[in-house]
């Protein structure tokens, strides 16, 4: 089935860097879960926030407007029909269409639930067996994996 972004995702798109936007668009048509933006760039204040409350964990975010003046992250939300969901197996069906879409556009792009993985372009591999070996990885070193399904930014 064919997905296509709403003015309001795309209206979140504004501030996000075009390579970034591209690979939205292009992973919307790739998609078998469908999903929608919910952000983009973020001022310092909402960083500050979304730190204070746990949400983020860092003041570095790439939802913060970067030196070339754009934001290189997005976070999105999948849909089942009109309801939104949080179950991260959709996230990982997500992740494989936004790595497929970046593989296609030639661009670099990271994913909130692999951060050793910096191109998840070049993974061979499922985005759910990326986040597996993340997971792992944060363990094996004894530390908390932090799960960022919805996450997206340029590498």
């Amino acid at each position: 089935m064919a997905y296509i972004l709403s003015e309001k995702s795309l209206s979140k798109l504004e501030g996000v860097h075009p390579d970034l936007v591209k690979v939205v668009k292009k992973a919307i048509e790739v998609t078998t879960v469908d999903f929608g933006v919910t952000q983009g760039i973020r001022t310092l204040q909402q960083q500050k926030e979304y730190v204070r409350k746990g949400k983020s964990q860092t003041m570095n975010s790439k939802h913060l407007p970067q030196k070339d003046g754009y934001s290189h992250a997005v976070d999105v939300v999948a849909y089942i029909g009109s309801n939104i969901s949080w179950e991260l197996n959709l996230y990982d069906n997500i992740a494989d269409a936004f790595a497929q879409a970046a593989r296609d556009l030639n661009i670099s792009i990271g994913w909130g639930a692999a951060w050793n993985i910096p191109d998840i372009t070049k993974w061979n591999g499922t985005m759910e067996d990326a986040m597996r070996h993340y997971i792992d990885a944060r363990r094996a070193i004894g530390k908390r994996p932090f799960i960022d399904g919805p996450h997206f930014q340029l590498t």
